[in-house]
């Protein structure tokens, strides 16, 4: 018996593991009920026979606690795809909106958005105002965010959507120029070659006539709109940038239900002041209208909220990247829906601005990987 006892232990023994049942010489010298004690000592938390791996101290069945559940490969990239094709979708609504100026579009937007806020914010009890250091970058945050969506929707409506979609994705490029004004990041000559891609792609589709000369019968509306809109697209870049810089200034010290919540209440406020001002409430028709206003708040708020889950399960740079399919889907829709084939000159600009933003992309992913 006492070969038979030694040669278990010996097979329960595991290098790197303490055994609990291990005797001293003197064990045999005990009382009875004194040698008892170590035995259930041993068998209450002392592994069991495995069927699945035919041995003794198998950790199988404390693995499915432990392990959590990773999420699908390629399920951050997935958001990212839905996030543009509803961002894109938005933007085709706004465009069909035309009896409504920009300005009221995204005041009924801020107020869609808000009611959806709200519960959120009682739910995860974060409150409405925020820490008290940091109120000034929400109020920030608010100010900038609604004004480069008041400058994209009016954009949409006095220029074509793919040129408006493509300038606007040159803010990745000024992302970089104002984190390293403000923020204090490097700023490499990889970034200056970004800009200048971005820039030209910007110039190939504003067409100044100092360059193009005054060939602009391709251009749908009038050069003045076509103007206005690209410039408008440009000031979207840029205040979206600077969003983003206030953004990663914040980082996650704030939670991300109260950036939207200031976004969309200092936007009412700013969209509610400057219709005032000059007068442009309107009432929207009835029919089609006012279904799009609904769709256009649903699918905003769907595309930042898809987004956001594929930033946390994602890398940023590798979202960045496939984020740039809004261009193509700005092309397909306004092609199919808008009856607008773009000019060669939006394509090469669009290029340029897509490989700007995508060369942006891949550095600051390659530089996270190291």
């Amino acid at each position: 018996m006492r070969t038979l006892r030694s040669t278990r232990v010996a097979e329960l023994r595991e290098p790197g593991l303490p055994f609990t049942a291990d005797k001293s010489p003197s064990a045999s010298e005990e009382s009875p009920a004194a040698r008892e004690e170590p035995a259930e000592a041993v068998e209450t938390p002392g592994p069991s026979w495995c069927g699945l791996c035919r041995s003794w101290l198998c950790g199988s069945r404390a693995q499915p606690e432990a392990k959590k559940k990773a999420p699908c490969r390629g399920l951050g990239l997935f958001y990212t795809l839905l996030s543009a094709f509803l961002f894109s979708v938005a933007s085709l609504f706004v465009k069909k909106v035309q009896d409504l100026h920009a300005v009221e579009i995204s005041a009924f937007r801020c107020v869609f958005q808000m009611l959806v806020v709200i519960p959120c914010l009682i739910y995860r009890k974060t409150g409405f105002i925020g820490p008290k250091d940091l109120r000034i970058f929400l109020i920030l945050r608010g100010v900038l965010g609604s004004t480069a969506m008041i400058l994209l929707y009016y954009a949409f409506h006095t220029t074509s959507l793919a040129d408006a979609t493509v300038v606007s994705f040159s803010c990745p490029v000024f992302t970089s120029l104002f984190a390293c004004m403000f923020l204090k990041e490097k700023y490499s000559l990889w970034d200056v070659l970004f800009t200048a891609f971005a820039i030209t792609g910007v110039i190939l589709i504003v067409r100044p006539p100092f360059l193009f000369g005054s060939n602009t019968e391709k251009i749908t509306g009038s050069y003045s709109d076509h103007l206005k809109g690209t410039f408008a697209s440009l000031g979207h870049a840029l205040f979206a940038a600077l969003t983003l810089v206030i953004l990663r200034k914040m980082g996650k010290s704030v939670d991300y239900f109260l950036t939207i919540w200031y976004y969309v209440v200092v936007g009412l406020v700013e969209c509610v002041i400057i219709l005032s001002v000059f007068g442009m409430w309107k009432l929207p028709n009835c029919g089609m209208d006012r279904l799009f206003l609904l769709l256009i708040g649903l699918f905003g708020l769907a595309a930042q909220v898809f987004l956001t889950k594929a930033l946390q399960i994602e890398k940023a740079g590798l979202v960045a990247l496939v984020k740039t399919m809004d261009v193509v889907f700005a092309f397909i829709f306004q092609i199919i829906f808008l009856h607008n084939i773009p000019t060669w000159w939006t394509v090469g600009g669009a290029l340029c601005v897509v490989a700007s933003s995508a060369g942006a992309a891949i550095r600051k992913w390659c530089q996270g990987s190291k």
